[in-house]
């Protein structure tokens, strides 16, 4: 019978800086049902902030749904801190 070792990881969880973020809105706002009209995606929130007021200027609907959106990657450490450098014939 083999025996095997498993070592614990210490995976990070880092935000990806080189992906803009994303804001959009829905309408969920209607006289019997949602309306379902949507601002599209943009990087900042202004511009889905001025797309929900011309909306409801337009269609006097009051309620949204906003959503944000951003990325974030799972990061192995280093091998010197995981132990595979040892493994490998490294020093660590």
């Amino acid at each position: 019978m083999t025996r095997r070792v498993f070592r614990y990881v210490p995976f990070t969880i880092e935000q990806d800086e080189t992906a803009e973020p994303e804001y959009e809105a829905r309408c969920v706002g209607g006289d019997e049902s949602e309306c379902g009209a949507e601002s599209g995606t943009h990087s900042s929130t202004g511009p889905v902030g001025e797309w929900q007021s011309k909306h409801t200027q337009e269609t006097g609907h009051r309620r949204y749904r906003r959503n944000f959106g951003d990325y974030y990657a799972v990061m192995r450490p280093p091998a010197e801190l995981t132990g595979l450098a040892r493994a490998n014939g490294g020093t660590a």
